[in-house]
């Protein structure tokens, strides 16, 4: 057990949880290679995908981790939501897509393939279409689960959302899109959340070196983009580099107002039609 300032620290450790999609691998680059110093902190990477992430969050089993903006209300009692780290789309977000041309309207009913039911993506086609059917399915699986005729329409995440195409599907809906016309704001997906207990110190550090890994990622962009390519999944380096450019942004170093704003909106909207437990306000480290 170590001292630092006034609180304490089991041995420095920090186990950190992150996806190996192409955003997280990009912004935790400088701390997996050890191109920035973590000091005095030891911090051991957790992998996982980010449904699973949600799930060792509620359980509040990782220091800090990633998650998706739908699973904050859910882990708010043992977490602070991070000021930079967040994957925001402008503009653009998760797909809807199926084999036929169709609206959002008529997915009411349909069953739709989802990547998970704390995803954001669900929560914001909860948000978009009333009582549709759905059936839970590996995100990487949706494109060719719906191409092969198993649900009628998929909602598709992660770099999936620059692919779908060559599977002969066509696009329903991009969801970020709908949030902009609803709102004017970025759709925020997903971001970094932090144990409250590990006290005022140690979470200001971690916010530091966090903001310093992405901004290393920055300043040394293809070298990044070089390591997030080695966990991609069957996409081309130029697919990876798009993918970063759309969801590491302006807002991920820090979402600033304008982040923040989208984030108290979206779980606003969510809490007021009864989709998420009670959160408001949003707390920030």
């Amino acid at each position: 057990m170590t001292i630092l300032g006034s609180i304490l620290v089991p041995d420095n450790k920090i186990l950190l949880g992150h996806s190996p999609d192409a955003d997280d691998a990009f912004m935790f680059y400088a701390l997996a290679r050890n191109k920035i110093s973590s000091s005095p902190y030891e911090i051991r990477h957790v992998l996982a995908d980010i449904q699973t992430l949600n799930e060792r969050a509620i359980r509040s089993e990782l220091d800090v981790t990633a998650i998706s903006i739908h699973a904050y209300p859910y882990v708010k009692s043992h977490y602070l939501l991070m000021p930079c780290g967040a994957s925001m789309g402008c503009d653009y977000g998760p797909l809807v897509v199926a084999r036929e041309p169709m609206t959002l309207d008529d997915l009411a009913d349909k069953t739709v393939a989802i990547p998970g039911t704390m995803t954001t993506a669900f929560l914001a086609l909860r948000l978009a279409v009333d009582g549709f059917n759905y059936e839970t399915v590996p995100f990487d699986k949706i494109p060719l689960y719906v191409a092969a005729g198993s649900a009628d329409a998929g909602l598709i995440i992660h770099e999936s959302q620059l692919s779908y195409a060559e599977l002969g599907l066509c696009k329903v809906a991009d969801l970020g899109s709908w949030w902009h016309d609803e709102t004017g704001l970025p759709l925020p997906l997903g971001g970094n959340v932090i144990k409250r207990s590990l006290g005022p110190r140690a979470i200001a550090d971690m916010v530091g070196i966090l903001n310093r890994s992405i901004a290393y990622a920055f300043e040394h962009f293809d070298e990044a983009v070089d390591y997030a390519q080695t966990f991609a999944r069957g996409i081309t380096r130029e697919q990876v580099e798009a993918f970063i450019r759309m969801y590491v942004n302006k807002y991920t170093l820090d979402c600033g107002h304008e982040g923040r704003q989208a984030i108290g909106e979206l779980l606003g909207r969510a809490e007021a039609r009864r989709l998420i437990p009670s959160t408001l306000p949003v707390e920030f480290a």
